[in-house]
């Protein structure tokens, strides 16, 4: 196994070494590992070695174990309790297949925790248990460009550092429905400071929900590498790790 700092060089600076199973060893007495998902069978983003150059860092920072695969044969029970969390990093498509998929609802149903970022709600539109846990799915996009970001709940962990309202440039999805009503809102982007949004004055961006016994945590944002940079950003990722492990 590479040693953590050089696994975290060769990942951030040669990207085709995301694309292969990489793994971070972590102190025993570590409580969180997690799993980084990113198999795309369809659009695939130029900012996922980014999104898991940040991952690898945040969890060398944490102390956390964090593994990165994009081989569907990882969803097996066997495999999938060795970890606490499973971050789905734009995934696009249909990226597992039936037995792979009672593992993961296995997984969730066990205590589990889902992070989904960006195009993960632009995966498995076939699979219901998948659209309940990930709380929408993607219609439609503009171009990408700045937007105002407010926070609805900032007494929740994952946004009690953020401004109340975060202004910064992504790709602002629109979605087939709107969420609220099965999921607990975080934040909304505000259709009036951009251009192309489709929700109305209602348009979520971040959500979470408690669901069939695990925790489950989504961001729209993630398009641009430059996501991947930002310090808010990151936190805030810090943040929904911890919830979807339930260690705050």
């Amino acid at each position: 196994m590479l040693p953590m700092n050089l696994l975290l060089f060769a990942l951030l600076v040669y990207p085709a070494f995301a694309f292969v199973e990489s793994t971070l060893s972590a102190p025993e007495d570590v409580a969180i590992n997690v799993l980084v998902f990113s198999k795309t069978a369809g659009y695939r983003h130029e900012s996922i070695p980014d999104g898991q150059g940040m991952i690898l860092e945040l969890c060398a920072k944490e102390g956390h174990s964090v593994a990165f695969t994009e081989d569907a044969s990882w969803f097996s029970d066997e495999t999938l309790k060795n970890f606490d969390v499973v971050i789905f990093l734009n995934t696009t498509g249909d990226v597992l297949n039936p037995s792979q998929e009672r593992a993961f609802e296995s997984f969730i149903k066990r205590g589990g925790g889902f992070i989904g970022i960006h195009s993960a709600s632009d995966t498995e539109y076939e699979w219901k248990f998948y659209g309940r846990l990930v709380g929408a799915y993607f219609k439609i996009h503009p171009e990408i460009q700045e937007a105002d970001v407010h926070i609805e709940d900032p007494n929740h962990p994952t946004m009690s550092a953020l401004p109340k309202v975060w202004r910064r440039k992504d790709e602002w999805y629109n979605f087939r429905a709107n969420p609220r009503s099965e999921v607990h809102v975080l934040a909304t982007v505000n259709e009036k400071s951009y251009r192309g949004g489709e929700m109305g004055n209602d348009h979520p961006i971040i959500w979470c929900q408690d669901f069939e016994g695990g925790r489950s945590w989504y961001c729209a944002m993630g398009h641009t590498k430059e996501t991947f940079r930002e310090p808010l950003f990151m936190d805030m990722l810090r943040r929904a790790i911890l919830w979807a492990a339930r260690k705050i």
